[in-house]
């Protein structure tokens, strides 16, 4: 894959991005993100790379709740009963990019990246991820909670959209 010359992106960033386009791309997979807290920052990632778009079918930006139910068909019970930063929330937001797509896998993202918006149950730098894939069991779900700290912005965007980027790596073996 071309290594882009003009990047602007963290180094860690591009790299993970591309084995992750070069490991689904290898297995014939599509895949989808639904961000939060990273606001993008995963799909620009993977955009990165000319001829990403054979792997990645698109991203979904929902910051709002109203844009996650609007966009991904979160319920406003669930955002309501658990919260915008929840494995609920989460899990929903990836069903709903992988049933508004192609994509064999979507990944979502929801987290507090601060400074501000953080609880005693949630602080800063609480992020929550999901990730599905077409034709699994939709009761079998797949998420993870990080706790990154109050690293600043950034940082805790940075670790999320790497903590994602691993979650889109493939899981199934080589044919």
């Amino acid at each position: 894959m071309t290594e882009p010359r003009d990047f602007i992106l963290p180094p860690q960033l591009l790299e993970s991005a591309r084995r992750v386009l070069e490991a689904n791309r290898a297995r014939g997979k599509r895949i989808v993100v639904a961000e939060s807290c990273t606001g993008g920052l995963v799909a620009s990632a993977l955009t990165e790379f000319p001829g990403s778009s054979d792997v990645f079918d698109g991203g979904f930006i929902t910051y709002s709740n109203e844009t996650k139910m609007g966009l991904l068909g979160v319920s406003q019970d669930v955002i309501e009963t658990f919260g915008a930063v929840s494995v609920a929330t989460a899990w929903a937001m990836a069903q709903g990019a992988l049933a508004r797509t192609g994509a064999d896998v979507a990944v979502a993202i929801s987290g507090v990246a601060g400074p501000h918006g953080g609880t005693d149950r949630k602080p800063v730098g609480t992020v929550i991820f999901a990730r599905a894939r077409r034709g699994a069991d939709p009761r079998e779900i797949v998420a993870d909670h990080k706790q990154f700290g109050n690293i600043g912005r950034g940082g805790i965007r940075l670790q999320a959209a790497l903590v994602a980027l691993e979650l889109l790596m493939p899981v199934e073996p080589s044919p």
